[in-house]
């Protein structure tokens, strides 16, 4: 029989800067919990939390549309270079990334301001994600009943109405298909994301007639499209069925001051062998005859 804990109340906090909210060690995030599941693990997720790395310059053309989009979240700077082959350019840009902001090159700018055009003419997104119409970058903490672990969630848009709550999570990918977004959801876990935030949401009394979470996908690559898609029902149960073994896990690791690799221990060492579809095509083609 599963006893359920004393949990602290959620909370929902205002003003909360990405870098405060990311920084938080009392409490898990969705990026958490899918790192603590294979094909990452607790001894990993544990060296990245206890040292945090700047963020990717990979990321700067996402953080900047999510701004320009949401009007909400990270400082952009343009600094007026052609590229960052100059000494003073990488000064100027080294010098931004320390103040906390996001600096682009105008030709990047160009390229944000063109996207974020196309996310509101998009037929679906566009009314989404209108001014007005959402919340952005709320906080949201909570504590899971059965684990007691502190959670948080942070959804880029959020649309409260007494009928339904929508959450909207804004994705720049270099491919925007259909096809592509449904592989980006399972090589990410995105379906553990969009559950979790469906729980915070509700957890948080934000969502009394339920929540419905939606992705809004954008290529890199101009026109710049964009694929609406809502997460489905099933995908939703599997996320969640992930999140409570993540939960588990960071529970255990946490009590026991113990944070396993892939094997944990064991008594023997594990044979290691082919991928399954590799084996089945290997033993038909060489044993199987």
């Amino acid at each position: 029989m599963t006893v359920a804990v004393e949990v602290e109340a959620p909370e929902i906090v205002d003003g909360l800067s990405a870098e405060d909210y990311h920084a938080d060690r009392t409490s898990v995030s969705s990026t958490g919990l899918r790192k603590l599941l294979a094909p990452g693990c607790p001894a990993q997720f544990k060296y990245d939390r206890d040292h945090p790395q700047p963020s990717k310059r990979e990321f700067d053309l996402g953080n900047a549309v999510h701004t320009a989009v949401l009007g909400e979240g990270h400082d952009i700077v343009t600094l007026d270079y052609p590229d960052w082959k100059k000494a003073e350019a990488r000064q100027k840009r080294d010098a931004t990334y320390a103040a906390g902001k996001v600096p682009l090159l105008p030709k990047e700018k160009s390229q944000v301001d063109e996207m974020a055009d196309a996310m509101r003419k998009h037929p679906d997104a566009g009314p989404l994600l209108a001014p007005g119409m959402g919340i952005p970058e709320r906080s949201i903490y909570w504590t899971d009943p059965t684990t007691g672990v502190r959670c948080r969630v942070r959804p880029d848009w959020l649309i409260i109405r007494p009928e339904v709550t929508v959450i909207v999570d804004v994705k720049t990918t270099t491919d925007a298909s259909p096809e592509a977004c449904s592989k980006a959801i399972e090589s990410y876990s995105y379906h553990q994301q969009g559950a979790l935030y469906i729980d915070g949401v509700q957890a948080a009394g934000l969502a009394p007639e339920g929540a419905r979470f939606f992705f809004a996908f954008q290529s890199k690559k101009a026109p710049y499209l964009v694929t609406v898609r809502e997460l489905g029902d099933q995908d939703q149960d599997i996320g969640r069925a992930r999140n409570e073994r993540a939960l588990r896990i960071y529970r255990d690791c946490e009590s026991t001051g113990v944070w396993p690799d892939w094997t944990g221990p064991v008594a023997t060492i594990p044979q290691l062998g082919l991928p399954t579809w590799a084996a089945i095509r290997q033993f038909e083609e060489y044993i199987g005859e």
